[in-house]
């Protein structure tokens, strides 16, 4: 029986393998942090995009057809719709059209529903943006403690101190800042990112409801354009 000679390790891996061994603990952590910072950005994606969370096709075409005194064909638009916006606006539209119930009282309900949908949009941030905030930390932390092995051995070879070996030290301990930074760049990138979509879903859906509840008032009603709009008092007149 053959055996199975063994590849080794080169390219990329090699390079990875080299700075956790010369970065220590430290880097160690921050590649841990990454890993677990790009689970939770794979997750949230998936899950916004699975939501829909940026299409408001059906929210814009629904508020229309309520503007329009057409709530039944308005609810119509929205029920199928898995964006949270979409939902919200169904709730208060249900609602609106049962007509038992006071504005107060929709308005109360759907903005319950909508904060339970933005809290589960915004479940796991957290841990992104403390990732975000933890990562310069450490590396500056591992970069400190390097700096401080690093003089530690220049002052126990006294006069006989090689500057290749100091500046050596010195890279090594930079490492861990620059391994932190880049950890920390992209997770605060994704964290904003994710964070303005969930507070723009929390913005579309207090507007959406609030069209539900309210007239539109940036058309005057028929009986007035019909008898002519009433002129404007002039303020400050003698």
């Amino acid at each position: 029986m053959q055996e199975i000679p063994m590849i080794p390790v080169t390219g990329a891996f090699a390079k990875a393998w080299d700075l956790l061994v010369l970065g220590g603990p430290v880097v160690a952590i921050l590649i841990f942090m990454s890993m677990v910072a790009t689970a939770i950005a794979a997750l949230k994606l998936w899950q916004f995009w699975s939501l829909r969370a940026t299409r408001l096709n059906n929210v814009s075409r629904a508020t229309r057809l309520k503007r329009l005194g057409k709530p039944l064909e308005a609810l119509a638009c929205v029920q199928g719709d898995r964006n949270p916006v979409a939902q919200t606006l169904a709730t208060a539209l249900r609602g609106h059209i049962r007509g038992d119930l006071d504005d107060a009282d929709i308005r109360a309900e759907a903005e319950r529903f909508g904060q339970r949908q933005v809290e589960e949009m915004r479940t796991h941030l957290r841990p992104l943006e403390v990732i975000a905030s933890l990562a310069p930390l450490l590396g500056l932390f591992g970069t400190v403690l390097g700096m401080i092995t690093a003089f530690q051995q220049m002052e126990a070879a006294g006069n006989q101190v090689n500057p290749s070996v100091l500046s050596g030290g010195i890279w090594e301990a930079l490492l861990t800042t620059a391994v932190g930074l880049a950890v920390a760049i992209p997770t605060v990138a994704v964290f904003n990112w994710l964070e303005r979509i969930a507070e723009r879903t929390e913005i579309a859906m207090a507007d959406a409801v609030q069209i539900v509840l309210t007239e539109d008032l940036s058309r005057l009603p028929a009986h007035v354009r019909d008898n002519g709009a009433p002129a404007a008092d002039r303020l400050g007149a003698d």
